[in-house]
């Protein structure tokens, strides 16, 4: 017969009801005894309790013993807000507005202790909670435009985004900060600069590693996001950490970053040149390098039409021109070529072809400095003669969303290509300034 658990132990099923999302609890199974705080992911079948060095463990229900030790020592709600609904926090008049939009990704996610992965489910204020740094620092509103993992990023989500953005701040949001998962981030970011005209920042930020992680970088990346949120730089901007330790974020330019590393907290870069700016996590201060728009300065406009029938393709050597015949009626071609923009010899009257029949094909190049120019070797003068267009240093993935924008909404696309719309190209490839 088994014996009932004593020493203030009850079953884990006897205690449920009473037992919620908030109250730190002990609960031993198999001999094996876990002390922390009980997470609103606990189901009928698991109890989910965040232990004092911040991971996360699922506990099987079945033959466990639960002892609640404190009530609602995390502030927790079991009510989250769902996709295009928004939230607030008590306002405090002195201090500004900023308007988090969650798209998901890995600073919004937690583990799934079905499968053992990490997986995207917190809402805006999920994360207020999760970071309780960001107190004081702001009043805060709270909306969902998507619940999603960035590799399921979708330029429908980003015209869904960008008319949020416009939204909040139409209602008077001071600075926007938008989460999201960073392996698309750089798409997204971009896409926006193109779209938004803004009077106030809008700050991407995400995470490397999930909150229930020790090694976690939301922390630190959600609060410099707000403070850059706060600041008198009116564009859109990344933030992301500076170096892997915990010191500082740096501010790159949506459309010159890139994310250069799987995994790493300082994954981010920008390309061609230095960061524009940087925020320093322990003083709270927010400095640029370079001249930019201010706060205030442009007036709020979206144009978020987009032309998504557009493709990047990179070329490799020996690979077959006919990659390109299914691009037949694709309105917009990036190509990633070679050094100053290069590709083999038998494409060019494939991409002749292309240009003919109406597509805008953009050439990029695979280097991560530099510009393309085709005007040094035989095959480049080639290019050229078939229609093709420099896009200058603009890096592949920027050149990919600001197509699409400029194919809905100009009415010379390759002129277009040609020019800096939102800080794309740089006039000169020189030197780290």
């Amino acid at each position: 017969m088994r014996r009932r658990a004593t020493s203030g132990f009850k079953s884990a099923r006897a205690v449920a009801r009473r037992m919620n999302p908030g109250d730190r609890v002990r609960v031993e199974r198999g001999g094996v005894e876990n002390e922390g705080v009980l997470m609103p992911s606990t189901t009928a079948d698991h109890l989910v309790v965040k232990l004092p060095g911040g991971y996360n463990v699922g506990i099987d229900r079945e033959d466990a013993a639960t002892e609640v030790l404190e009530r609602d020592v995390y502030d927790v709600e079991s009510a989250s807000a769902g996709e295009g609904e928004s939230s607030t926090i008590e306002f405090d008049d002195d201090l500004p507005t900023v308007s988090l939009i969650s798209t998901g990704g890995t600073i919004a996610s937690t583990v799934d202790y079905r499968t053992g992965a990490v997986t995207a489910q917190f809402d805006a204020e999920d994360v207020l909670r999760a970071v309780p740094d960001l107190a004081g620092r702001a009043n805060y509103r709270g909306r969902v435009v998507a619940n999603i993992l960035s590799e399921n990023m979708t330029p429908a989500v980003w015209q869904d985004l960008a008319e949020a953005v416009a939204e909040e701040i139409e209602a008077g949001a001071d600075g926007v900060v938008v989460m999201h998962g960073t392996d698309t981030m750089q798409y997204t970011a971009s896409a926006l600069a193109f779209m938004l005209d803004s009077p106030v920042p809008i700050v991407f930020t995400g995470s490397q590693r999930s909150a229930d992680r020790p090694s976690s970088d939301n922390v630190m990346n959600a609060v410099c996001a707000v403070e850059a949120a706060k600041a008198d730089r009116a564009e859109v901007l990344v933030c992301m950490h500076e170096s892997s330790s915990d010191d500082a974020c740096a501010l790159h330019r949506a459309t010159r970053v890139r994310k250069n590393h799987t995994s790493r907290r300082d994954a981010f870069g920008t390309v061609g040149a230095k960061p524009i700016g940087r925020v320093d996590y322990a003083t709270e201060t927010v400095t640029f390098r370079r001249d930019g728009p201010e706060r205030g300065e442009t007036e709020l406009g979206l144009t978020p039409d987009l032309e998504t029938s557009v493709e990047l393709v990179k070329f490799t050597p020996g690979m077959n021109p006919a990659a390109l015949d299914h691009l037949d009626e694709a309105d917009g071609v990036v190509i990633e070529g070679t050094g100053l923009g290069h590709v083999a010899t038998d494409w060019i009257d494939r991409i002749e072809a292309l240009v003919e029949a109406g597509t805008t094909v953009a050439m990029t190049s695979q280097c991560l400095e530099g510009r393309v120019c085709d005007r040094v070797y035989d095959t480049g003068r080639d290019l050229l003669d078939a229609g093709v267009v420099e896009a200058g240093d603009t890096l592949p993935e920027t050149a990919t969303a600001k197509l699409m924008w400029v194919l809905a909404n100009r009415t010379d696309p390759a002129a277009a290509m040609r020019e800096s719309l939102a800080g794309e190209l740089q006039p000169r490839s020189v030197p780290w300034t």
